[in-house]
């Protein structure tokens, strides 16, 4: 079988859709599978072993926008001649967009799997819906969501245990980092991630990570290292020149930051303490106990089972609300969620980790 399958977009939500990528790998069998993605995803699924060809593509502006790294060879063009190339017996989305769907549908495969809904259910041959109770729609987990339509597909039954690697450039570059802030090999290293995507409402007051990455080294005598994104990297400068800590330090002078770098300081780390966004389920899938702090969000959608995740949020009337900014302005969902209560999370996740043997207390 030539079977394509299309990653989504946002990175947690591609990491959520390994176990699928999974499922398809070996629905594939002795056959070819076809990765088709965004660029920044082919970096988050870098070293991974699950394709035989991956074809990355932009949407039109981005394609033809050099100046921030558009490129000809990733426009539709381009990407339609990749995809009639591979000869396709199916496609498969993992995503809900219209656009790749229509993109499944000029690729010729003749079977095209997905979600229905964004009125593209015409382009789908084999159209997944979401299971039932009680004659309503059951909004799945975002892992199991994908599991789903891979089912939907042919592929068995998946464990839904979430997976990811690093290329050995990742690791150097975090041998850098190890070797610029002076950390053995074996040093304790908590990696406190405070940005995200998705906007203000998620975010931890700095304050607060301040305070933990003083307990964390005071208390627990650990290093920590602040993750940051380009977007982030003033304000982790000066939550980090703030506490004037001698085992507390950031990745906000690095002079690139790419997704692979992230992926292997999170691997090495002891814990990561995140908000609830990408390197969250880095933490999870390269199997660190990691702790996600949830305000607006919520945390049955993105639930992915596994023992070394543990997340952490108040129990208030206004939350999950889902919005980018609070609607109510006090934000009291990540404001008044505490130090303490976040640090006694971080305790339960290093406590859980020796007892599976995979770091000392």
């Amino acid at each position: 079988m030539r079977l394509a399958v299309f990653l989504p977009n946002w990175v947690g939500d591609v990491v959520m859709a390994t176990p699928a990528v999974r499922a398809l790998r070996k629905l594939a069998g002795g056959g070819v599978l076809v990765g088709v993605m965004r660029p920044y995803v082919a970096d988050v699924l870098a070293g991974s072993d699950w394709f035989d060809q991956t074809i990355v593509y932009q949407k039109g502006k981005q394609a033809n926008d050099r100046r921030h790294g558009g490129d000809a060879s990733h426009g539709w063009p381009a990407v339609r001649e990749q995809l009639r190339a591979a000869r396709l017996d199916m496609a498969v989305l993992l995503t809900n967009s219209l656009r790749t769907a229509w993109m499944a549908y000029r690729s010729g495969a003749p079977q095209r799997v997905g979600m229905v809904g964004n009125l593209r259910s015409p382009l789908l041959t084999v159209r997944a819906y979401a299971p039932r109770r009680k004659g309503k729609p059951v909004t799945l987990p975002a892992v199991s969501g994908y599991l789903h339509v891979a089912q939907a597909a042919g592929a068995a039954p998946e464990s839904p245990a979430l997976e990811l690697a690093t290329t050995p450039e990742d690791e150097r570059a975090a041998d850098a980092v190890w070797k610029r802030f002076g950390y053995a090999a074996e040093a304790r290293v908590a990696v406190l991630n405070t940005g995200g995507a998705f906007g203000a409402a998620k975010n931890w007051p700095a304050e607060n990570f301040a305070q933990l990455a003083l307990k964390l080294a005071d208390q627990r005598d650990m290093h920590v290292l602040f993750n940051c994104g380009p977007a982030e990297r003033d304000a982790v400068r000066r939550i980090v020149a703030g506490v004037g800590h001698p085992r507390i330090n950031s990745l906000a002078d690095e002079p690139e930051l790419p997704i692979g770098l992230t992926k292997a300081v999170i691997r090495r780390a002891a814990t990561l303490v995140t908000t609830d966004s990408g390197p969250r389920f880095f933490g999870v899938a390269l199997g660190v106990p990691t702790v996600s702090l949830f305000g607006p969000t919520d945390e049955l959608l993105t639930q992915t089972g596994a023992a070394n995740d543990i997340c952490v949020g108040l129990d208030l009337a206004c939350r999950p609300c889902m919005a980018r900014l609070c609607p109510l302005v006090h934000h009291r969902c990540m404001t008044e969620l505490g130090v303490n209560q976040v640090f006694a999370a971080v305790d339960e996740a290093l406590q859980t980790a020796a007892h599976r043997g995979r770091i000392a207390a």
